[in-house]
């Protein structure tokens, strides 16, 4: 093979295969009808025509048929009067149409079996475009359907991989991580009321019990005094009441 055969082989494969796959069964389909129909308008033109044509020449044969028989009436006139001469022109003449005659009828027979044979043509051709129409919707319905089909498995692969899932998940992380630090605030938010409670009733324990202990102390004091001797007496009470006071709050102090 040579160079340039081998070019034209190159060619004609990338052109062949552009054309594959600029086909679009739908468009192709579509024009297809319409190819056949445009070659419908032209079959029946051809029949409408033949017809017509099948028409003239059996108008012409009845023509030269009458023609025929007028010459014979003719002749037989012409014999009955004794005229062999014009009795012979009139044969001649009837010959004549009857050869016509004889050849229209042959057309005639070929018109109509042309006629014939267009018909049965038109009727097949009429019964394909029919056929070709079903197929047509048919099958455009089939390629509708997989072009929808292939379209709607393109979209869920590409949302499988593309931005928009991983942002869904960025923004699931999100909502995840603000729950998270609300669900940690609000039990913050519960533990320091908690401790806040625990404080006061700690403090209320221990206001009661030293208000328990004063009450003891100052009753003792009392007690006490009224034995001391007269040389105690004479140091005030209120004095040693805060004394005592004093080391039982250093004493609660380092509990």
């Amino acid at each position: 093979m040579g160079l340039f055969d081998r070019i034209g082989l190159v060619i004609r494969s990338n052109l062949n295969d552009l054309v594959s796959q600029a086909e679009d069964p739908e468009k192709i389909l579509e024009q297809t009808v319409i190819d056949m129909q445009e070659d419908l308008i032209q079959l029946r033109q051809a029949v409408a025509t033949a017809i017509a044509s099948q028409k003239r020449t059996q108008q012409q044969y009845n023509q030269s048929q009458t023609e025929a028989n007028n010459w014979q009436q003719r002749a037989q006139l012409a014999v009955q009067k004794g005229d062999d001469t014009l009795a012979k022109e009139a044969l001649s003449r009837k010959k004549a149409q009857t050869d016509i005659a004889n050849t229209l009828k042959a057309q005639l027979d070929q018109q109509s079996t042309q006629v014939d044979t267009l018909k049965r043509s038109l009727i097949a051709l009429e019964g394909k475009i029919s056929e070709a129409k079903t197929k047509k919707d048919m099958l455009k319905a089939r390629a509708s359907a997989a072009k929808a089909q292939e379209q709607l498995q393109s979209t869920v692969n590409s949302i499988g991989t593309s931005s928009a899932m991983a942002a869904f998940e960025r923004m699931e992380e999100k909502v995840l991580q603000l729950e998270a630090r609300s669900q940690a605030a609000a039990e913050l938010a519960g533990a320091d009321l908690e401790s806040q409670f625990a404080q006061l009733e700690s403090g209320s324990d221990v206001d009661s019990e030293l208000e328990a202990m004063k009450a003891q102390l100052l009753g003792g004091s009392s007690a006490n005094q009224a034995q001391l001797p007269a040389a105690n007496r004479s140091i005030p009470r209120d004095a040693a009441v805060d004394a005592e006071l004093e080391a039982l709050k250093s004493q609660l102090d380092q509990l």
